[in-house]
């Protein structure tokens, strides 16, 4: 693992305040807390920087934020031995609820923001300023997983001295392709081919005199907002991650997620 001068890594900053809309209809529960293999995808995106040693955590809320607090301040209590203690048998005063045992887990630091419902990703960067210290910082989605050499993401990042660094991969489409002759016969079929483009796969590494380009205020948007102003000055690099990545944006997403985890889970690196 790359060292890092704070003993729990750089910070990472993971979106949480989207409204998901495409996994509508078929889950009540914030995407970001929809399971895969009995755990929140949430949960497996931040594994995978744990893994690596990079265990504070910012999420900034937006909709439904209240489903991720709740998630996260009930979590110990939730995944651990517990011994309560309620009414007459709570007279000698001791602690209400006991921990037992060693948490079988590492050590986070989740620190929950609220940037409000509406707010444009950028702003939120923005918004958890105060939280963000050292030189640099990773940002990513909180619906994305894969197996991601963070290591060298970071080196790369490192070595060419730029303001931000985005992780891409090449997508698989998602239906099958015809090539046909003169006269409509097939010639050649493939299922779910690579596209030729890069895509942005989250996994992002942004240097914190990047915080001064965006603007106060919720309407600062990443994607077509501030990753094209990276563009015109030459500041935008990109990491090319050829293994696995997936992100969760539907319930058929959700199921072919948690096949691949049946079978063989390559984004699990912990």
């Amino acid at each position: 693992m790359m060292a890092t001068s704070h003993p729990m890594g750089i910070p990472v900053v993971i979106f949480c305040g989207g409204q998901g809309t495409r996994m509508r209809g078929g889950t009540l529960t914030k995407k970001e807390l929809v399971e895969v293999g009995g755990r929140p995808i949430l949960w497996h995106v931040m594994r995978i920087f744990s893994t690596f040693g990079h265990q504070r955590f910012i999420l900034p809320l937006g909709h439904e934020g209240g489903q991720i607090r709740r998630f996260f301040l009930e979590y110990d209590a939730m995944n651990r031995d517990v011994t309560v203690r309620v009414g007459a048998g709570n007279a000698g005063g001791a602690a209400p609820i006991s921990l037992l045992g060693v948490a079988d887990h590492p050590a986070w630091e989740v620190t929950m923001v609220e940037t409000g419902v509406a707010t444009e990703k950028a702003s939120r960067v923005r918004m958890v300023a105060d939280h963000l210290d050292g030189d640099r910082f990773f940002v990513t989605y909180g619906d994305g997983v894969g197996n991601v050499d963070l290591d060298a993401l970071l080196a790369f990042h490192c070595g060419h001295g730029h303001l931000a660094t985005v992780t891409a991969v090449q997508a698989h489409y998602q239906y099958g392709t015809l090539e046909c002759e003169d006269g409509d016969r097939v010639t050649r079929y493939v299922q779910y081919p690579h596209l030729p483009h890069w895509i942005n796969a989250g996994f992002m590494v942004f240097e914190r005199s990047l915080l001064e380009q965006i603007a106060d205020g919720p309407a600062e948007a990443l994607e077509t907002g501030l990753f094209p102003r990276l563009v015109a000055q030459g500041q935008l690099m990109r990491f090319r991650h050829e293994g696995f990545w997936r992100s969760m944006d539907t319930l058929k997403d959700t199921l072919e997620l948690e096949q691949i985890w049946q079978e063989s889970a390559p984004w699990k690196v912990w």
